[in-house]
């Protein structure tokens, strides 16, 4: 099974390149962006995602702007054998250039929701660890991922307005991500396995002259099972970027750490800190202050009928608008969100967003259940 890309040097194991190094069902290589005024007048997602085992490439793009509605693309169709078709009907994803600039175009469909918006990368690549996780033997979790912040242009359309994009307001990240982790439909069949409860926190910030970023994955009771900090030079436009892919200027911290309060009744953060705890020298910390809340189910994690890698069909495309303010904060699908927040380390300010999605038991938070709420 041949595509284009066997025509290049790129070649990991004697197989094609349509051929993954593993059978896991789950194996998966994805896509993703945000991007979001600085004054929290608007947020938008996009999500892209190959799985080569289940045959399916699927899509969805969202936007929400504040006291108005949550509006959702979703797509999915048969995946091709060319990795290049980043096509789901309406929708298409353009590498302009690696690395530095990709074009995003949603043509009108009935969701009401369309854009022509391109991003332009403001820093060099920045890989972060490896990730994984296991479950028992298994390793139900093996990923790298990539980022890249940049700026916005062009325009995004929904069914409540329009929304002019430009690189002096709207801020962005990507992230780009393959490897194994649970998509699609349950694994079915074998002797029952206990879940256990997880917490992930991603928290990419820009401020005047540089980034700083921290990831976090931990266990019921706070354990450390991936924890990252990494701060790297910003650059004041794409051309200034340095050639190549990584510039090599990016610090990596001894650890990272995280506080939360949570909004009562939720798991919502009302709040956050992060400590970025370097290998010499002072403990940065950095207060988090949410300004914009964006619901992760509208671009398909943990939705219950656009969940990623589920087949729909030949293709098949959809949408729906929801009030994020009227949302059930504790029900499954709802538990995964993006906040726009405002940071400050007590010496300068900064943007960005906390994404966060913690589920079952988690001692931190004082949740006992799967899905229970901090109390008041």
């Amino acid at each position: 099974m041949l595509n284009k890309l066997d025509d290049f040097p790129i070649h990991q194991t004697p197989e094609p390149i349509a051929h993954p190094a593993t059978s896991d069902r789950n194996v998966y290589d994805r896509t993703w962006f945000n991007g979001y005024a600085s004054d929290g007048s608007y947020y938008f997602g996009i999500g892209m995602a190959i799985y080569p085992h289940r045959g399916i490439l699927d899509c969805a793009f969202s936007v929400v702007q504040p006291d108005g509605r949550q509006h959702c693309f979703y797509g999915s169709r048969r995946a091709p054998t060319e990795r290049t078709d980043m096509t789901v009907g309406p929708f298409r994803m353009e590498v302009i250039e690696p690395m530095r600039r990709v074009r995003v175009v949603l043509d009108d469909n009935p969701s009401g929701v369309s854009c022509d918006i391109t991003f332009s990368a403001r820093t060099a690549a920045i890989e972060e660890a490896r990730q994984t996780l296991w479950s028992g033997a298994r390793r139900v979790m093996d990923a790298t991922r990539f980022d890249q912040f940049g700026r916005w242009s062009g325009v995004v359309r929904h069914p409540d307005g329009e929304i002019k994009v430009t690189e002096e307001m709207c801020h962005g990240t990507k992230d780009r991500s393959w490897g194994v982790r649970g998509v699609g439909e349950r694994d079915v069949g074998g002797a029952p396995v206990m879940p256990k409860g997880i917490m992930f926190l991603w928290a990419p910030l820009f401020w005047d002259d540089h980034i700083s970023h921290a990831i976090f994955f931990d266990g019921p009771k706070g354990e450390a099972l991936v924890r990252e900090g990494i701060t790297a030079p910003l650059y004041a436009s794409e051309a200034a970027i340095p050639p190549g892919v990584e510039d090599g200027l990016d610090q990596r911290m001894a650890t990272a750490r995280h506080r939360i309060a949570y909004h009562p009744g939720t798991r919502l953060a009302r709040t956050a800190e992060i400590d970025l705890v370097p290998l010499e020298g002072d403990i940065r910390t950095i207060s988090l202050d949410p300004i914009l809340k964006f619901q992760m189910k509208g671009l398909g994690y943990g939705h219950p009928v656009w969940g990623q890698g589920m087949w729909k069909g030949e293709l098949e495309i959809g949408g729906e608008s929801f009030d994020p303010r009227q949302l059930d904060m504790l029900a499954p699908e709802n538990l995964h969100t993006q906040q726009v927040v405002r940071a400050s380390d007590g010496k300068s300010t900064g943007i960005g967003v906390l994404e966060q999605i913690a589920v079952g038991p988690y001692a931190p938070g004082g949740f006992t259940e799967f899905f229970d709420g901090a109390k008041g």
